[in-house]
C-alpha cells in the first residue's frame, strides 16, 4: 500500500503535580489554547481542550507521524515552561509524571467534547482521582493505586 492513512481519536488526561489547583480563571482559557496549539503544531488536530483546576483533558486526532508518548512529552514540556512565565503564582507549576490516553470511536466524539466542556460542573460532584479511576475501569486497565498518583 503506497499511502498511510490513519484516524485515531484520543482522549488524553493528566493532572498537575499533586493535583495542585493551578488552572484558575486567570490562566485556563489561555492554557487550553496553548495546549491546542502544541497539538496542532505536531499535526495532532485538537478537537477540544479543557479541564478543571488540577487537570487537563485533550481530545485530538493523533498524527500518523508521532507516538502518543512523544505528543504527551512535548505538550507537558512546552506548556510547563510557558505557564511559568505567566506570573509568580505559577513558578512552582509542574505536571504529574503520568497520563491517561484512551482511544475513542468516532461515534463518541460529540459525547467526549461535551464531557470536556462540562468539567467544572462534573467536578462539583467528583474529584479528578475518582474520574481517572472510572476511566481506568471503563477501559479495563489494570493499575496499582500506589503508582498512579504523584
Amino acid at each position: 500500500m503506497p499511502q498511510s492513512l490513519v484516524k485515531n481519536y484520543l482522549h488524553i488526561t493528566f493532572s498537575t503535580k499533586n493535583r495542585h489547583p493551578f488552572i484558575d480563571e486567570h490562566i485556563k482559557d489561555e492554557l487550553f489554547s496553548y495546549l491546542g496549539g502544541i497539538c496542532k503544531n505536531l499535526e495532532c488536530n485538537p478537537i477540544r481542550v479543557g479541564g478543571y483546576l488540577d487537570h487537563i483533558h485533550i481530545l485530538c486526532l493523533l498524527s500518523r507521524k508521532i507516538a502518543l508518548m512523544k505528543l504527551i512529552e512535548e505538550v507537558k514540556i512546552h506548556s510547563s515552561k510557558w505557564i511559568k512565565t505567566k506570573g509568580q503564582k505559577y513558578q512552582k507549576f509542574y505536571w504529574q509524571n503520568g497520563y491517561g490516553g484512551f482511544s475513542i470511536h468516532e461515534s463518541q466524539v460529540e459525547f467526549v467534547k461535551s464531557y470536556i466542556l462540562s468539567q467544572e460542573e462534573h467536578h462539583k460532584k467528583s474529584s479528578f482521582k475518582d474520574e481517572y479511576r472510572s476511566f481506568l475501569k471503563e477501559y479495563d486497565i489494570d493499575f496499582d493505586e500506589r503508582y498512579v498518583w504523584d
